[in-house]
């Protein structure tokens, strides 16, 4: 995983195509959520993720935390990678990937500014059972663990992404007038973004998503 580029949200087969030919790597789809409104149902996300082929891949995102429900659900869908949102137990992780070990697991390090300790402590203890890490944002006033639009101190991910021996994604607020400082910023294995390139609609905007790829493949490229 090197210079990935994620974006979240995905709402139809026709948005997963832009996307795809505007090369994003990875497609999420956030589904059984406790916070945040989902953008398809569940039996629409098959159909979409029936389009997406290698090389890309899509990744549902959730808050599932048992292991027999989080591999039934992946097994449902046909996705290649889960992006784990809660607070899921080594004992639940480890049965997760011993199941199903050609699944992709990407856990998140959900930054509320005062969970450094807690955070460092999950990379320390998940990461041989993991694929890869994601940063995110805490939103205090909705309760939402991403898809916040909001930013939170890069130097805290920075410090994460070197200090983990698996590959870190950026997400958080990014978007295409930020997204090049990010990468710059802390250096990440990838980025992620969800509401930072939709358009008023809610629906992803080709100019924005072109706008981001184009300055995260700048940022990437001068690492």
């Amino acid at each position: 995983m090197k210079n990935l580029i994620q974006v979240a949200g995905v709402i139809d087969s026709l948005e997963a195509e832009m996307l795809m030919n505007l090369g994003v790597h990875y497609l999420g789809f956030p589904l059984r959520l406790t916070v945040n409104k989902e953008d398809l149902t569940e039996d629409e996300a098959v159909e979409v993720i029936k389009v997406i082929k290698s090389p890309f891949k899509s990744v549902l995102i959730t808050y599932l935390d048992d292991a027999v429900e989080i591999i039934s659900f992946c097994r449902k869908l046909n996705v290649q990678a889960v992006q784990l949102h809660g607070k899921i137990s080594l004992t639940q992780l480890q049965k997760t990937k011993e199941l199903f070990p050609e699944l992709e697991i990407i856990k998140s390090l959900v930054i509320r500014g005062d969970n450094e300790s807690e955070l460092e402590s999950i990379v320390n203890t998940m990461s041989h059972w993991i694929d890869a890490y994601i940063t995110d944002t805490f939103d205090p006033e909705t309760g939402a663990e991403g898809a916040t639009g909001k930013t939170h101190d890069w130097s805290i991910s920075r410090k994460l992404i070197e200090m983990s021996p698996k590959p870190v994604i950026l997400a958080g607020g990014i978007n295409p007038t930020n997204v090049k400082q990010a990468i710059l910023e802390t250096r990440p294995a990838g980025v992620d973004v969800h509401t930072g390139v939709e358009g008023a609609d809610g629906r992803k905007s080709y100019d924005l998503v072109k706008r981001f790829v184009e300055e995260a493949n700048e940022a990437f490229a001068m690492l």
